[in-house]
């Protein structure tokens, strides 16, 4: 037992019953009992017991019983240990036939083609930074590429290779205005097409969202999984490190960041699963074939990452992760400003409600710092990692995402356009869709019905509303008394934002 349960585990078992009747107690191998020690659900594995007679007569017996039962098992696992270490050698990843269409510098723009293709606006994927984006591609029944593929999309990623220290100057301005508006070129040259559905995953998210500040031409639709972007206390374990970590220190003395510095750190954020749980449940599912394979390609990914340029890795730490500039309107990419008001299309998040890398309530908060009236929230029951490689995500999950891009391809294969925004039918105009009773979908509703009020003029969400009201203003004509400077002030935003609030009420 674990939790709240606040007996030990001596008093537990007091009073169970052994061989021959006779009463048995617990005898922990490690001395920590469940009122000392907030345990996990994996607590079984920080302190194996035993069982031990407390009937002199039997104890001895049943020990050796036990002793035995516990030998005839490691020679079970034994026999087959050879062949299961052949299995973690021999694993592999990124199964999906591709090809590359376009290189620049380290990067690699890698084409996936569908057997039948029935949709024309193709997937654009921007991976992070940080590991490599096989993870997207990790085996034939997990691969979110494959659901994609299977659902009929063209699809393209961003393979962004590893930077040299020649590469250790880079920054967000080279990566989204150099790096991914060249990439995109070459998509939409190759497609044929106008504009993609841009989807990002995690830091790749955050570019994303960039990127389609500036180039919203090239944007169909914005999709993101589990993005990293409002942090303000809400960004968990990742947020309170670099509030206390000088990332300028770091990048001085080492230039670029090596992968092996950031497995470790990402490792640290749950050291126990991490470095002791995962491998003893690999020992107990050791004669299982498929669990083994599947163990060894994750451990591939973790360890199998990739440096990360120190100018960018600088650059994000210090303005995301420590003073919130993107949210707060105070970003500059090179000397662009970043406004997220400039987001109109229609928006996807992805979050992962246990999600300990990027919680949830850190990606939340876009819907109400942009301007789109077709937004989704979908949160989905599982971790960082397993809304992409989860057995019940690609049963649940991507079936849905990939219907929601489908509803907003530029057109089918019977030739009818689709404009699902314009669609009475549409998820926007349900504030409320449930999938498969496990994933909740939150659909910002359309405020076209409420003009009196201010959170009926486009750009102004929730938040921005509630602080407004604060201050007593709580209608469009309240709104109008008021300057862009005093706005920002009150809302807590940008100027400029406050200013394009104003203009849309003209």
């Amino acid at each position: 037992m674990c939790g709240s349960d606040k007996t030990t585990g001596r008093e537990r078992l007091l009073g169970s019953r052994g061989a021959g009747g006779t009463p048995t107690t617990i005898v922990p191998l490690v001395h920590v009992s469940v009122d000392e020690r907030d345990l996990s659900s994996q607590c079984r594995h920080a302190a194996e017991v035993v069982l031990v007679n407390t009937d002199q007569m039997t104890a001895a017996i049943d020990a050796q019983r036990r002793t035995i039962e516990l030998m005839a098992a490691a020679a079970e696992k034994a026999d087959i240990m050879p062949e299961r270490f052949v299995d973690i050698a021999t694993a592999d990843v990124g199964h999906t036939d591709n090809e590359v269409i376009y290189r620049e510098n380290k990067l690699k723009l890698r084409y996936y083609e569908p057997e039948q293709k029935r949709h024309e606006t193709p997937i654009f994927i921007v991976y992070a930074l940080v590991n490599r984006p096989y993870i997207l591609d990790l085996q034939p029944d997990r691969s979110v590429i494959r659901r994609l593929l299977e659902a009929g999309f063209a699809v393209y990623l961003i393979d962004w290779g590893e930077p040299s220290r020649l590469d250790q100057t880079l920054t967000m301005h080279d990566y989204i205005d150099r790096y991914t508006d060249n990439c995109m070129a070459a998509t939409l040259a190759h497609a044929g097409t106008d504009d993609v559905h841009l989807l990002g995953y995690c830091m790749g998210g955050t570019m994303s969202i960039m990127y389609a500040t500036q180039y919203p031409e090239h944007v169909r639709t914005l999709s993101l999984m589990a993005t990293p972007l409002a942090l303000d206390g809400t960004g968990g374990i990742l947020e309170r490190w670099a509030n206390h970590y000088n990332p300028d220190t770091t990048v001085d003395a080492l230039g670029n960041i090596p992968a092996e510095l950031l497995a470790m750190e990402f490792s640290l954020m749950d050291p126990i699963d991490q470095y002791v749980t995962k491998y003893v449940t690999l020992y107990e599912n050791i004669e299982d074939e498929e669990y083994v394979r599947n163990f060894a390609r994750m451990e591939q990914w973790i360890w199998d990452g990739v440096d990360v340029a120190g100018e960018t890795y600088r650059e994000f730490i210090n303005d995301i992760y420590r003073e919130n500039k993107l949210v707060r309107g105070d970003y500059e990419m090179g000397d662009t400003p970043i406004d997220l008001g400039e987001i109109e299309m229609p928006v996807q998040q992805i979050v992962g409600e246990y999600d300990h890398i990027v919680p949830a309530a850190s990606s939340k908060p876009l819907h109400d710092h942009i301007a789109s009236d077709d937004q989704r929230l979908v949160e989905f029951p599982a971790g960082h990692i397993g809304i992409s490689v989860s057995s019940k995500a690609h049963e649940r999950l991507w079936p849905a995402v990939c219907e929601w891009f489908a509803e907003r391809d530029a057109g089918r294969d019977d030739g009818i356009a689709t404009d699902s925004t314009a669609d009475d039918t549409s998820e926007a105009a349900d504030p409320t869709v449930s999938l498969g009773g496990e994933v909740s979908v939150d659909s910002a509703e359309a405020t076209s019905g409420a003009a009196a009020t201010v959170d009926a003029v486009e750009g102004i969400g929730p938040t921005y509303a509630e602080r407004l009201a604060d201050a007593g203003i709580e209608t469009v004509a309240d709104l109008r008394e008021y300057d862009p400077d005093e706005l920002a002030a009150i809302a807590e935003t940008a100027p400029g934002r406050a200013e394009n609030w104003l203009e849309n009420l003209t």
